[in-house]
């Protein structure tokens, strides 16, 4: 079955076998993908010319600079019709008179622009973005006040604790800058990290909307371990990968709406976030 991996999900498997390890040989990432070298040396190259990884002697490791923030207008426009298909199929799981939390995602904000068809919400959000692209929406708005952070339009800090800590949501939508198995969520900011901290703790469902671009990939400030999250939309991932947060407990939807993953009543977020 490995060898039947699309380029784009071996990339990421790629990312992860390469997460937390000084590198790798071209000889054990054709192991474990079990394709040919001549295969690993193709995606190996093509992702470096991307960023994604540096090539060194016989392998590769990951590249530091990774961990660089785009300004928001540039991740609006990166895998824009992935994150497409990951907000409508998030949308799917909104009920009329939620309460949801929004955060600061350029992901989550095609989420909020969704969200006008629906009746009664609730919304609750750090985003400047989606605050603006709700305000004409027949939705109650709350702001959560805090420090602006320019680059990615948010209120973030230990000032947003004062709101969030008052509050509970029954799904919290999030998004990522990278998420490993062994990290769990990672972004660029560690005040962005607390606020993102803040709230899933107070959220019945944590929804995290990730493309696989995100997948394997780390970044600095730890915002949340896998066992924070309870659904993770996106819109492909490698097999391997989602064994390893099925195990956490994550339920995984594919945007494309052929696949749904669905835990049983072990999972304490879950169980509550069908009744929200």
């Amino acid at each position: 079955m490995a060898s039947r991996l699309l380029q784009a999900e071996r990339e990421a498997r790629v990312l992860e076998l390469l997460s937390g390890t000084p590198g790798r040989t071209i000889h054990e990432l054709a192991d474990a993908l079990s394709v040919s070298s001549a295969t690993v040396r193709r995606d190996l190259s093509e992702m470096e010319q991307r960023g994604l990884l540096t090539r060194v002697h016989g392998g590769a490791t990951l590249t530091p600079r990774r961990h660089v923030e785009p300004l928001f207008t540039a991740k609006e426009g990166e895998n824009r019709s992935a994150k497409e298909g990951i907000a409508r199929a998030a949308e799917g799981l909104v009920a009329d008179h939620d309460t949801l939390y929004l955060d600061g995602g350029s992901t989550v904000l095609l989420l909020a622009r969704l969200l006008a068809q629906h009746r009664g919400l609730t919304i609750v959000t750090n985003s400047l973005m989606a605050a603006w692209t709700l305000m004409e929406a027949d939705h109650r708005l709350i702001l959560v006040g805090g420090e602006f952070r320019g680059l990615s339009r948010t209120l973030v800090g230990p000032l947003t604790e004062h709101v969030i800590g008052a509050l509970t949501v029954s799904k919290a939508f999030m998004g990522t800058m990278g998420l490993t198995v062994g990290e769990g969520m990672t972004t660029t900011d560690v005040n962005e990290a607390f606020t993102k901290q803040q709230i899933m703790a107070r959220a019945a469902t944590v929804v995290l909307l990730a493309d696989h671009s995100k997948m394997g990939v780390p970044s600095f400030a730890r915002s949340g371990s896998l066992d924070d999250i309870d659904v993770l939309v996106t819109d492909r991932i490698d097999p391997s990968f989602r064994e390893q947060l099925e195990t956490h407990g994550v339920q995984v939807v594919l945007a494309d709406g052929k696949e749904k993953e669905r835990h049983g009543d072990g999972h304490r977020h879950a169980q509550a976030g069908q009744h929200g």
